[in-house]
């Protein structure tokens, strides 16, 4: 369970942004056009890239020292980086997400605008194979399994649940407080998480 739910948080602080694809998840939740397939398109883009990533490249990577030494150095950077952009983003004045005139209307567009905000967004790689990997990599294969079904658990409740209850939540989620309290959730848990990938840079350095 420790492990399962470290899945889960970790999850949450890299799903949680206001990134093209959660925004265009978003927009469609609020329209009511084909929310299930995007949903699910963006659901198992996570399974997929995940899986890869803890229990394949992950592991590689974790027997690797160097290799999973500069993975979590580029990963701090990145989250710290990531985090400080989250702040700085409550401050704007210009971050709620709005119905634009210029909707998507065809369910065969709609898939190419998903699959095209899901795969050719390189953070999704850096999130779920890199980070993801590098912190799921170095635990013992019971435990991967655990942190995995942690982190795809956050992956379904999250996409499922803002595609289908942002119809119902719409007029809070066009409001800037909204996303400034998420930006700032979001903040303080890539900071969290970067400072962990520190430490674990920090042990690897002292075992070399």
């Amino acid at each position: 369970m420790e492990f399962f739910i470290q899945g889960l948080i970790v999850c949450f602080g890299l799903i949680v942004s206001i990134g093209a694809q959660n925004a265009f998840l978003l927009k469609q939740g609020i329209l009511k056009q084909h929310v299930f397939a995007v949903a699910l398109i963006c659901f198992l883009g996570d399974v997929f890239l995940m899986t890869v990533g803890v229990l394949g490249l992950g592991e590689l990577i974790s027997r690797l020292p160097v290799v999973s030494l500069l993975l979590a150095i580029l990963g701090a950077v990145f989250l710290f980086t990531y985090g400080s952009r989250s702040f700085l983003n409550i401050f704007k004045a210009d971050g709620a997400l709005t119905q634009s005139s210029e909707n998507i209307t065809s369910l065969k567009r709609i898939l190419m605008v998903t699959f095209a905000v899901t795969f050719l967004n390189p953070h999704v790689y850096i999130d779920t194979v890199a980070i993801l990997g590098a912190i799921g990599g170095k635990l013992a294969f019971s435990e991967k399994i655990a942190f995995l079904f942690g982190a795809l658990s956050c992956s379904f409740i999250w996409f499922f649940g803002i595609g289908y209850g942002a119809g119902f939540f719409a007029p809070y989620l066009a409001k800037r407080r909204t996303w400034q309290i998420l930006d700032f959730i979001t903040g303080v848990i890539m900071f969290v998480i970067a400072a962990s990938l520190v430490m674990y840079a920090w042990r690897l350095i002292m075992q070399l």
